[in-house]
């Protein structure tokens, strides 16, 4: 977290599960009906929002948090310092594996909170969900055996 006062990053905080709630609304889940948000904030402040898109072939579904992640990077974000996922459903839900992954490539230092409409919250660090992500210098030792 940044230097700031203890309010103000609440304040930011809770920004960024205004804009993750507001894009869970827009998800597309006519399958599971299990609506999910992502709002991702970048080193400089901006944030980029995502929601889940499923598809009648469900491995051509794709995650709030990815959706996110792409939206970010094609607008050249590379940094990204905080994470909001909301949920439909009645527990926070952390990002899947495929999600922890895809955010790792970016650097694991991420703050992460998991919101649901009724309130509910939980915190993590992306280290914490994702301890020993696959890296750059594993696909290095793999070329050199």
């Amino acid at each position: 977290m940044s230097g700031a006062e203890p309010e103000v990053e609440e304040a930011r905080w809770g920004e960024l599960v205004a804009c993750a709630v507001a894009a869970m609304r827009g998800a597309y889940a006519p399958y599971s009906r299990f609506l999910v948000g992502a709002a991702l904030e970048t080193d400089d402040g901006r944030v980029f929002d995502g929601c889940n898109v499923e598809n009648s072939s469900y491995p051509v579904g794709i995650c709030a948090e990815r959706v996110a992640i792409g939206h970010a990077v094609v607008s050249g974000a590379r940094c990204f310092t905080r994470l909001v996922v909301a949920s439909s459903g009645s527990a926070p839900a952390s990002p899947c594996g495929m999600c922890r992954q895809a955010l790792a490539e970016f650097g694991t230092d991420l703050e992460i909170r998991s919101v649901t409409e009724t309130g509910e919250e939980l915190r993590w660090t992306l280290d914490e969900l994702l301890p020993a992500h696959f890296r750059l210098d594993d696909l290095v030792a793999g070329a050199r055996r």
